[in-house]
């Protein structure tokens, strides 16, 4: 059930969180009142934390601790109360988040995360040449650096192989306005898709035959210009290189030809490069030595079931928008990291995702920071990856 918060709520949710993830200690309303703008009281402070502890947002540790953040007020932290480059938020409710940072610091203009996400790209620009070096040796590269900047377990997948060739492409009528695309590959798979064909005006109309022929001519011609390409560069194909007279036909072509491809290029799993272990374990959060094995055990041994939650295909009407995935504690299906906040977000070739970016760190962690790393080197590396594939 989403919970509704008051203004005063929100910033005093927003005040704990941030107080916690710089300290690792729970949060108490005087560390607030002594460190953070909220004009108000101690005791209204402490109302307020009893009320966002029986909404589930914060907890006590021990009976006489302050208030920690759970994996729920981390989820409205994230989602409502911060400002990653990849969501809006209003002049006013920067305002006043600005008006709550410690006395003794000041809220950037405009944007921050988007001020660091410049910031990630000119670092990696610095350092890493791609002009220079093989891709695997970037990717190694990158994954360093993300695990500097962000503090956290860096992952960075080794891009997908696919590369299915177009052997033959045929369009056919089925039936009266409804055709179907086919198209086998050079390993003899067969993929079809069945869509309806544009309406035209009605002194345009032809009959059954005639369409069958314009449809062998646009197979024919679709098959001199497309055999031999791969599914990836049909994905991206330029489709007002189609002759002016068949352009009634390239909406549905270029709709089911990328329906087609995001559904064959089914992703395997591929080789995750991981750096920053040593530095986070030494995180509070990881001094249980059983919890620190397990996830070097997921890191090293399991590391195809990791694959499948980081390399997550989006869906169909998202692609070719940036996406970045938090997920929060309880959140991840994995045991070993239910107690960790991993974040994630592919890198591509044109519109199709190959690899994927991330980090893992404690639930405890700067998420503006994270959020923009992550979000920036995906971003370098999908420029990368064109100049690898052109």
């Amino acid at each position: 059930m989403e919970v509704q918060l008051t203004n005063r709520q929100q910033h005093i949710l927003w005040a704990t969180i941030r107080h916690y993830i710089a300290t690792a200690e729970p949060v108490g309303s005087k560390a607030l009142v002594d460190e953070y703008d909220l004009g108000v009281s101690s005791a209204t402070i402490r109302n307020v934390m009893g009320v966002l502890e029986k909404s589930g947002l914060l907890y006590q540790p021990h009976a006489s601790a302050g208030r920690v953040p759970s994996d729920s007020g981390y989820r409205i932290y994230v989602d409502q109360l911060i400002t990653p480059s990849l969501r809006s938020r209003s002049v006013s409710q920067t305002d006043a988040l600005a008006s709550l940072l410690p006395r003794s610091r000041s809220v950037p203009q405009g944007n921050g995360t988007e001020t660091l996400g410049r910031e990630v790209e000119v670092a990696l620009q610095k350092s890493l040449q791609w002009e220079d070096w093989s891709l695997e040796t970037l990717l190694q590269g990158a994954a360093q650096i993300l695990a500097t900047l962000s503090g956290c377990i860096s992952l960075i997948t080794m891009p997908q192989t696919t590369t299915a060739l177009v052997r033959h492409l045929q369009l056919v009528q089925i039936e009266a306005g409804r055709i179907m695309l086919i198209v086998v590959t050079d390993g003899y798979e067969t993929h079809s898709k069945l869509m309806d064909l544009l309406p035209v005006p009605e002194e345009r109309q032809r009959d059954s035959e005639v369409i069958d022929r314009e449809l062998q001519i646009v197979s024919n011609f679709l098959n001199s210009h497309l055999r031999g390409r791969s599914l990836l560069e049909l994905a991206d194909l330029d489709w007002s290189e189609l002759d002016q007279e068949f352009q009634r036909y390239g909406e549905f072509l270029k709709n089911s030809v990328a329906e087609l491809t995001r559904r064959t290029l089914a992703p395997t799993a591929t080789q995750i490069m991981v750096r920053g272990v040593s530095e986070v374990l030494r995180q509070p959060e990881f001094s249980q030595l059983q919890q620190v094995q397990t996830i070097i055990h997921l890191l090293e041994e399991e590391q195809d079931q990791l694959w499948r939650l980081i390399f997550e295909e989006p869906e169909f009407e998202d692609v070719g928008k940036p996406k970045v995935t938090v997920r929060i504690g309880a959140e991840n299906p994995l045991e070993p990291i239910r107690t960790c906040t991993l974040i994630s977000s592919n890198y591509r070739r044109g519109s199709i995702p190959v690899g994927s970016v991330g980090v893992l760190g404690p639930t405890r962690l700067d998420y503006e920071s994270a959020i923009a790393v992550v979000a920036s080197t995906a971003d370098y590396l999908s420029e990368a990856f064109s100049y690898f594939n052109p």
